[in-house]
Formats: C-alpha cells, structure tokens, sequence
C-alpha cells in the first residue's frame, strides 16, 4: 500500500509543526477502565512504527493511561527512535496512586512530582507539549499557572495546552498568564466530532481569537461515525458495545451510552457520512475525520487505533483530497447542535448586524 505523507500544520500560533492527525496512546497497555482491544507492548511498537511510515510526528498520551503503563510503552518505542523528530505530548490531573492524599490535581506539588514521572516513563529529558488534562477547583490557578511555567523555563517542558475546560476557565488561564508574564498555552485537547460540537459555542471561540490549537478527541465517537453499527441495532463489539449492555462502564466520549447515541439526529449524521463517503470513493471514518481536519481551527486530530487496518484507514484522511465547500456545508447543517439560552439569544440579536471592520469570529 502506498503511503500518501500526512500534512504538517503549526499548533496554533506556535512554531511547533506536527502532523495534522496526532496518534492517541489511551489504547496502549491496560486500560483503566477495562475496556476491550488494548495493545501489549509489541503491538503498540508496530503501530506507531506505521504510523510515522505515513509521516506522522505526533504522539499524545498521559500518565493516567494505565496508570503510567502507555507512557512506559511509548517510551521504550522513543528510545530508539531520533527524539527530534517526535512530537511528544502527555497530560497531568489525575492521580495514579488514589491512596496518596497529593496524588491528583493541578497544586505544584503534583505537577512537580507528574513531570519527573512521566519523563522518566517516556525515557526522554523533556516533553514537547504538557498539558492539564482537566480544571481543579481546589488548586488556585495561580500557582497551577506558575509552576507549568516554571517547567518550561528550566526545559523539562516546551510548550503547555489545556483539556476538558470551558470557555470562561480558558479565557482565565489565557488572561493571567498573560498578567503574570507566564508561558502561554497553545492548545486545546477537547472532545469534538459530529456528535459533539457544543465547545464551538465558547471554548473555540477563544481558541480563535487567541491563537490556539484545537485537538480534537474521540473523532469517532468510539467508531460510531465510522459506521460500526446501523440504527435499530445494538453493537456487537468494541467500546460500544462495552458501554451499550453494562451501565457501570458508561463513561463521557470514551464509553458514550447507548442512549445518548440513539438519537434521529445523530443516524441523519451517518446517513450524510455514508452518502458523501459512497460519492467519493471514501470511508465513513475518513469522512468523518476530513471534516474535522479541515475545520480552520483544528491544528492536529487525535486518533486511537488498535489494529493496522484502523490506522491505515483513519490516516487516509490525512491528505491528498478535500472534502468539497457543498460537503462541509451539508455535514455542518445535518450536524449543527441546538442552541440554548443565551445563545440563541446571541444568534437572533446579531445575525444582521455585520461590519466588515469589526468581525464576529465563529468557528
């Protein structure tokens, strides 16, 4: 098979260029929540081999993946790779040891502790992008800004991004790190596909007017909008079905329930999905991932595999075609969520109010 070498964008306003679909590490090693199809440590080393074969430079994971276990496998795969060419993101927040009272959270201690952690599993002297994988209500932001910043100044980390946030808590991390002349954040890992598009209201606004990255997480929905299953069908395998028949493993984006899937809406999507890919000779997934690529302000999508077949597929959607103006238009409209108060307050106050000198950003 002919590898087509997958496009390079920068992460937001910054001068890291990575490759426009990043290789998500939550299916490395055991999973914390028991979900089926995790790769050992072998298999993993054959997927990111493939991976960077289609020229992708991109790796996300985090230390609460099986609780250090995919930054270890990741790391022994680094090890023998040129660390320069690798773009290594990891994430801090959760604990991995519950049992240890400042094990978890964004305190300084934490983060301090996390760093050498995760370094010392990925077997390398620095992370390229660090990131809070959630906001910490007990921790004031100030000391969480300043000691993310200080790991950049003493070159453990070079770069630092955001998950799982509002739009008012990222318009606050954004404003005082600014104030206090701390190192800014140049990404947002957040959950977006067809499904999932509420973070256009606020968070993606900010990103916008800001200079920041989006990578988007679970761009499948869990293989949802790969076409996996048909409606009036319950799934048979993989983490839909983990999360369809056992309410205890019903988990947001990563194990989405059933209920929240058997929607009219969301089998209007596929049926769009489905006729687009049948038109261009394309997949459903890859369909799906083209719309999120070409999306202005998605720097890199991040996808999870467990088999070849998977990647290879998902990184077809990399580069060497587009999706046209008509089939973006058709995949917003069927797609589009519904707006709530205020926003559709918003909407109606300004949808005649234009002025070319002074426009709305919108995502």
């Amino acid at each position: 098979m002919a590898l087509t070498k997958c496009d390079i964008n920068f992460l937001g306003r910054s001068g890291l260029r990575v490759s426009n679909i990043c290789l998500g590490a939550m299916t490395f090693g055991e999973s914390n929540f028991g979900t089926p199809g995790q790769l050992d440590e072998q298999g993993a080393h054959a997927l990111m081999d493939r991976y960077v074969q289609w020229g992708g430079n991109f790796i996300d994971t985090a230390d609460i993946y099986g609780r250090g276990k995919s930054e270890t496998i990741v790391g022994s795969w680094l090890a023998k790779q040129k660390r320069e060419d690798v773009v290594i993101a990891t994430k801090v927040r959760f604990p991995i040891d519950v049992t240890r009272p400042n094990s978890g959270g964004l305190s300084r201690r934490h983060i301090t502790a996390s760093i050498e952690g995760s370094l010392r599993r990925l077997q390398t002297d620095y992370v390229d992008l660090y990131q809070i994988h959630a906001w910490d209500d007990a921790v004031p932001l100030e000391e969480t800004l300043s000691a993310l910043s200080d790991l950049v100044r003493c070159g453990k980390v070079r770069y630092l991004g955001a998950s799982n946030v509002t739009g008012w808590q990222l318009q606050k991390i954004v404003d005082m790190s600014r104030e206090m002349g701390l190192s800014p954040f140049i990404s947002l890992q957040q959950q977006y596909n067809l499904l999932s598009r509420l973070s256009e209201l606020e968070p993606f606004q900010v990103c916008k007017t800001n200079g920041i990255g989006v990578l988007p997480w679970s761009p499948l929905k869990a293989g949802f909008l790969a076409g996996k299953v048909k409606k009036g069908d319950m799934p048979k395998d993989g983490r839909l079905e983990y999360a369809a028949y056992d309410p205890q493993n019903k988990f947001p984006g990563s194990h989405p329930s059933w209920e929240k899937l058997d929607k009219e809406q969301h089998w209007r999507i596929l049926e769009t999905v489905e006729k687009i890919a049948q038109t261009r000779g394309k997949t459903m997934a890859q369909v799906s991932l083209r719309w999120l690529v070409q999306k202005s302000v998605v720097s890199s999508v991040i996808i999870g595999a467990t088999k070849m077949t998977q990647l290879d597929d998902n990184m077809a959607a990399s580069s060497g075609w587009q999706l046209s103006e008509e089939e973006m238009s058709q995949l917003d409209e069927v797609s589009k969520p519904e707006l709530g108060y205020p926003y559709d307050v918003i909407w109606r106050a300004n949808k005649d109010r234009v002025n070319p000198w002074n426009p709305a950003v919108y995502v």
